[in-house]
């Protein structure tokens, strides 16, 4: 079997990156003020269609808001896209999501998430780490067909929880991929 090495697979990822870099997701935005109205706008629209996410919002201790993330592959794919992280519901710093997959694959597609930091100890990792990788701690909350959010006690016991919406486009495949949080300065 042919194994990508780690240097491949990152150049490969950051040639998908490249490619969805023009896409409309905050890149070559103005600055914070652009960064906090998509987020603004982004909150409302989540907090109007998925009501459960006000309690959510309300017991954890800062969300991560990602309001565009653009992916694309045929084969190697990648994304990106940058948000705003608030505590209190203030911003207290900007990221950038980037992700890489390898794997079959094929379209493009654009969504928003949010990450629910749920303990103090949780979002203080996030926060002093240097480009935090998203993995198994993460649960997701998910819109079911009623277009509810389902969330059960496995759930909310989690130290973060994630909540992916507003799909558009078409991007089919099963993919191994990761997401890198970096912190920026807009």
């Amino acid at each position: 079997m042919n194994m990508m090495n780690r240097r491949g697979f990152t150049l490969a990822a950051l040639a998908g990156v490249g490619l969805t870099a023009a896409c409309g997701n905050g890149v070559g935005s103005t600055g914070g003020s652009e960064i906090d109205a998509r987020v603004d706008n982004t909150l409302d629209y989540l907090y109007s269609n998925y009501p459960n996410t006000v309690d959510l919002a309300n017991k954890s201790t800062g969300i991560l808001v990602m309001p565009l993330i653009t992916e694309a592959g045929f084969g190697i794919g990648g994304g990106y896209g940058r948000g705003a992280l608030r505590v209190d519901d203030i911003t207290v710093d900007y990221y950038s999501a980037a992700m890489g997959s390898f794997g079959l694959q094929i379209g493009a597609s654009q969504h928003a998430h949010v990450l629910f930091f749920m303990t103090e100890g949780a979002l203080a990792e996030f926060r002093r780490s240097n480009g935090w990788a998203a993995g198994a701690d993460i649960k997701y909350a998910v819109a079911d067909e009623g277009e509810t959010l389902a969330v059960d006690t496995t759930t909310t016991l989690a130290p973060v929880i994630a909540v992916v919406f507003g799909q558009a486009g078409l991007h089919i495949g099963a993919t191994l991929e990761g997401t890198k949080y970096s912190r920026i300065i807009p």
